[in-house]
């Protein structure tokens, strides 16, 4: 790391609510730090915009963290960790900033859920479109056939507050039968979308009970922890008081009301500009 640097929070960046439910894993597993958490929930969905528009405004959020003092940043979204985190990594870090993803932790693991070597991902319509989960799974485990489906109602459902309606149990059930119409022996799939870990009580309903479903969160969590034990001199620039913050591109009081069906409690938010 850089020896002009500072120490500061993890910054935790996500388009919306979702990544809340990583960060939620991540501050369980992890107390001792500080954290920033950045929604853009003003531009939210991220999931259905070009590469480029997914890219620039995650750039500009992930820069806005290193503003606030935060060294290392994880992308708590799929649909920036798919679009925008590779572009990043090579080519606009300042020295001694890191940022990570949300792909890479649960691809390298995934061949411990799977006896049939046939994983399902459920996703946005950006992740599905990016290719990112089979690329990846393809690096770590040649052998898996992975098979995809784009859920682009289960967000606003989510957002919304609709878990619980005829609408989310058309949709989940709809969205699952095609994704397990593509292969009889998928019997394993990732929520490769953070919102979707919301849903999870409905999304039980309509998959079998013999297929593993996986929520990243954990997984993240467990990864990250990891990544700073092997990393020492990144580690040391991570302050250290159990500070929290939240900041949104929108309304504060909105954020606070939805946040805390994501994050498990009551949180105070800020707003920002980026």
């Amino acid at each position: 790391m850089d020896n002009t640097l500072t120490s500061g929070p993890i910054g935790i960046f996500d388009s919306g609510y979702g990544g809340l439910s990583v960060f939620k894993e991540i501050q369980q597993l992890l107390p001792q730090y500080d954290y920033i958490y950045l929604g853009d929930n003003a531009r939210v969905p991220y999931g259905t915009r070009s590469f480029e528009t997914v890219y620039n405004y995650t750039k500009q959020c992930v820069f806005k963290l290193f503003d606030l003092g935060c060294n290392l940043v994880i992308l708590a979204c799929n649909t920036a960790s798919a679009k925008a985190l590779r572009t990043i990594q090579q080519h606009d870090l300042p020295p001694g900033k890191k940022v990570l993803g949300v792909i890479r932790p649960t691809t390298e693991i995934i061949h411990n859920f799977t006896q049939t070597n046939k994983i399902g991902i459920l996703a946005t319509t950006g992740t599905v479109k990016s290719e990112s989960y089979k690329i990846e799974i393809q690096k770590f485990n040649p052998e898996i056939e992975v098979f995809q489906h784009d859920c682009p109602f289960w967000v606003p459902l989510v957002e919304n507050n609709e878990i619980n309606t005829e609408g989310a149990h058309y949709f989940v059930q709809k969205d699952i039968h095609e994704l397990l119409g593509k292969c009889d022996q998928i019997d394993t799939i990732v929520l490769a979308c953070t919102h979707y870990p919301l849903l999870l009580p409905v999304i039980e309903k309509y998959v079998p009970k013999n297929i593993n479903i996986i929520s990243q969160g954990p997984i993240v969590a467990k990864s990250l922890q990891e990544y700073l034990h092997r990393h020492t001199e990144i580690e040391t620039y991570c302050s250290k008081s159990s500070q929290l913050a939240f900041y949104t591109t929108d309304d504060p009081r909105d954020f606070e009301t939805k946040a805390k069906v994501f994050f498990g409690k009551q949180v105070d938010a800020s707003h920002i500009s980026v």
